[in-house]
């Protein structure tokens, strides 16, 4: 292996292993470290080559959002209607897979300025975005709460929530 050396004056030195077993005994006999370091630091600076890997490629990893109410909303789905989108209870009027009500439904729609209908609850995108709606504005992170103003009020919101606490993960 050879190494060629451009000098300041635009000359080129040929640099072989032998001239730099010279360079370093004779380095030796002056004992001027300073000079034998910055010989060999330039020496190694014109050997190796230095770049970047040649990639034509752009990853881009997309992460899901957060939904804190998630394991709420599937032990939710269980309780009501063992996860059937499609579920009516026609003596409460209640559909979807959180079992909407059409006073909830009538509730958000003037809250939000919506117009949605018993219908639509059969959409679980339309009855998850209610749900949500409402449980925001307790708080993520009180399940108990959210669960039991969810299914109404009275001393049956306990058993509910205690159905619910069961499915919920610890």
């Amino acid at each position: 292996m050879c190494y060629v050396i451009n000098s300041s004056g635009g000359s080129e030195t040929l640099v072989t292993p032998d001239f730099i077993l010279i360079l370093i005994k004779a380095s030796m006999e002056r004992v001027n470290y300073k000079k034998v370091t910055t010989v060999l630091i330039l020496l190694l600076m014109f050997s190796l080559r230095a770049s970047a890997p040649f990639c034509e490629s752009l990853f881009i990893t997309v992460t899901p959002p957060l939904n804190p109410y998630l394991p709420l909303m599937q032990a939710i789905g269980m309780v009501e209607t063992m996860y059937d989108t499609l579920a009516y209870n026609a003596e409460e009027e209640a559909a979807g897979y959180f079992q909407i009500r059409p006073v909830r439904i009538k509730d958000y729609n003037r809250l939000t300025g919506s117009s949605y209908t018993t219908r639509d609850m059969f959409d679980y995108k339309v009855s998850e975005k209610i749900f949500l709606y409402f449980a925001d504005r307790i708080g993520p992170y009180d399940f108990e709460k959210i669960a039991r103003k969810w299914n109404g009020s009275g001393s049956m919101t306990t058993y509910y929530w205690n159905r619910i606490r069961e499915l919920l993960p610890e």
